[in-house]
């Protein structure tokens, strides 16, 4: 197994390859070694000394340090990533109590415009985002504002702030004239 890492531009995460389907369909974010309980592969990465966040994508691994060189601490994730998908054990649990960080997709239950702001992000948003290493999650459309939680890479990354209101925002008010501003959660 051959693992590829790019850099992402949160300085903090690094994306990690793996050369095969991490996440059957959708995301999970484990922002700290407690909701990693669900991910014996997040498990495994919170194992390594350094790491505060995990993110897994459709097909890449996106892995936050708390400090320190990525030289030293990279060896260790790849040996971990590599462990993981040699041992056979499935990348979520499906029998751990709750999936917690598992995107549960979008509520059929949506109006016509929390409809079309989700098709945008879908399309326009999470393939850009996930060249990143990160996701976008839709949380809501109340008078105007659009609730958007950034998980991955995108957390904390320096550049998030000007994403959020200078890309997607620009770029939602555009086509949704009801779209009027964008706040993370």
């Amino acid at each position: 197994m051959f693992i590829q890492t790019e850099p992402t531009p949160n300085p903090a995460t690094m994306k990690f390859l793996p050369g095969q389907a991490v996440m059957e369909e959708g995301t999970a974010d484990f922002p700290d070694e407690s909701a990693a309980a669900a991910s014996p592969l997040a498990q495994r990465l919170f194992a390594v000394g350094g790491v505060t966040g995990v993110f897994l994508g459709g097909d890449f691994v996106s892995v936050t340090k708390s400090d320190g060189e990525w030289h030293h601490l990279k060896p260790a994730i790849l040996a971990a990533i590599m462990e993981h998908f040699t041992s056979g054990q499935p990348v979520i649990d499906s029998a751990a109590p709750t999936a917690t960080g598992v995107d549960p997709g979008h509520s059929e239950e949506d109006s016509e415009i929390a409809a079309q702001i989700n098709e945008l992000l879908d399309t326009r948003v999470r393939p850009a985002v996930a060249m990143d290493g990160g996701d976008i999650v839709f949380h809501g459309f109340d008078q105007g504002i659009v609730y958007l939680h950034m998980q991955g890479a995108c957390a904390g990354c320096p550049s998030s702030t000007m994403t959020l209101k200078h890309g997607i925002e620009n770029m939602l008010r555009h086509f949704i004239p009801e779209v009027v501003e964008v706040r993370p959660i």
